[in-house]
């Protein structure tokens, strides 16, 4: 068995950058990069290892002797121990310069390849309260804080309702007011946390695989609409109803509310029946007087407000006037489709979900618009020559692919396409950088546009427009 790399401490090293996965950067003596996951750019820090590599290490600062003037106060109690929000303790102008630091670096050093000046990223008004979906895990096992760990307090109640800790797929932190989700989300969340121990429901026990809670989901559209969605593990019909007649009655607001039950390994709802126990089994969201019906499983970009901007980038670096064929790749539920469709002549999305397939048919029908039409499949299969023969040759595609790109098959087909313009959408500027510079000898960029979806986090979406070279 190899031995253990000793931890190393690194004294005095001055921040001077924030890099990949939101870890600030620093330089140590001996000329190797230390990427810190507590530190702001600016800082003076001493810093344990965790892991040593030829080039690299890894640590988190234990001491500062100088605070970074980029510094601000984090409003989470969760700040540093919960896994989102990274980037809380970062004024946010500094967090939309390194957003968008990280695309041109990207898109200049991964693809290798010209690129005109990048647009001012577009931050976002609300920079907490912003997610229309939230996620939270039951646990009978809460993570302790090393504070709670070294009191002379005995903690007897383990449960807990909350988000994982970073890294560990069995340690969920309780949380008692979360800045993500505005109202009700915290009111609802406390409410069935309380009412399920009230009643004697037990938390999952992810490593055991028993108990009757395994998660909790809430969604709150634009429009105020309330989806929630309680998943149980062991099922015991008469506390289940008893905890959803107490939520119904709670929060009479609630539009949909919905449970699974979920007896698999892991707790993932895809492929499990959804029932609806009161309501409808749908929300509504709206934007620019479309209705987009959102179901349990549906897709729907997670920043609403920020959604509407994006799409307004990528209706702008479209440049429709009514007359063009446009493809729309990994269209998921259809929504960029049918916000362009008003422009376009025709739109075609592709999506390999069915049942988001089925959501964009249904939508397009719910909004009048007839001059859409999705087909279901695997992207590099469906995408092909006889496709496009009987589709015809779009002027314009728009292709907003998963954070891990387009397949190199999709690429090829792009090339052989030969489309006036393409419009990329990508959550991934590494892989979308990677992308272009296989496009490059057929398409120069234009325009690029970040923008920020995500606030207190590294994550940003970027929008690219090529043009077809002479």
């Amino acid at each position: 068995m190899a031995r253990r790399k000793k931890r190393v401490i690194l004294e005095n090293l001055e921040v001077i950058d924030a890099g990949a996965k939101g870890k600030a950067v620093a330089r140590a003596e001996d000329g190797r990069v230390v990427f810190i996951n507590n530190a702001v750019p600016g800082d003076i820090a001493t810093v344990q290892t965790h892991k040593q590599r030829k080039s690299y290490y890894e640590g988190t600062a234990i001491s500062f002797s100088k605070y970074s003037e980029k510094r601000v106060d984090p409003v989470c109690d969760y700040f540093g121990t919960c896994g989102g929000c990274k980037w809380q303790h970062m004024g946010y102008e500094h967090q939309l310069y390194y957003k968008q630091k990280e695309v041109e670096n990207n898109l200049k050093r991964l693809g290798g390849i010209e690129i005109p000046d990048v647009s001012p990223i577009l931050g976002a008004a609300d920079q907490y309260f912003y997610r229309n979906k939230m996620e939270f895990s039951f646990s009978d096992n809460k993570w302790l804080t090393k504070e709670q760990i070294e009191s002379d307090v005995v903690i007897e109640n383990r449960n807990a309702l909350g988000l994982h800790i970073p890294g560990m797929w069995d340690k969920i932190l309780d949380i008692d007011k979360c800045h993500l989700q505005r109202d009700p989300s915290n009111a609802i969340r406390n409410f069935i946390k309380a009412k399920a121990e009230e009643f004697g429901l037990s938390f999952f026990n992810t490593r055991k695989q028993e108990g009757s809670l395994r998660t909790l989901i809430i969604r709150i559209s634009s429009i105020g609409e309330l989806m929630v969605l309680v998943q149980f593990y062991e099922v015991d019909e008469s506390k289940r109803k008893q905890l959803l007649d107490a939520v119904a009655e709670e929060f009479t607001e609630i539009n949909s509310l919905q449970y699974v039950i979920n007896s698999k390994g892991n707790d993932t709802i895809y492929d499990q029946d959804v029932i609806c126990y009161f309501g409808r089994d749908h929300i509504f969201e709206e934007m620019e007087g479309l209705k987009f019906k959102i179901k349990a499983k549906s897709f729907y970009q997670t920043n609403s407000e920020q959604a509407y901007e994006l799409y307004k980038v990528i209706r702008d670096f479209a440049g429709l006037t009514g007359d063009q064929l446009v493809y729309d790749l990994y269209t998921g539920t259809g929504t960029i489709a049918q916000f362009i469709a008003k422009n376009a002549k025709k739109v075609v999305g592709i999506e390999s979900v069915p049942e988001a397939v089925m959501s964009a048919q249904e939508n397009a029908e719910l909004n009048g618009i007839d001059n859409v039409e999705f087909f279901v499949g695997d992207m590099k299969k469906v995408f092909n020559a006889e496709f496009i023969s009987t589709h015809g040759i779009p002027d314009v595609v728009i292709t907003d692919p998963p954070r891990d790109g387009m397949h190199k098959a999709v690429v090829t087909q792009l090339i052989s396409l030969n489309a006036e313009k393409i419009v990329y959408v990508s959550c991934n500027s590494a892989t979308q950088a990677r992308d272009l510079a296989l496009l490059d000898s057929h398409y120069s960029v234009k325009k690029v546009q970040p923008v920020d979806m995500f606030p207190q986090t590294h994550h940003v979406e970027n929008v690219v427009l090529l043009e077809k070279r002479a």
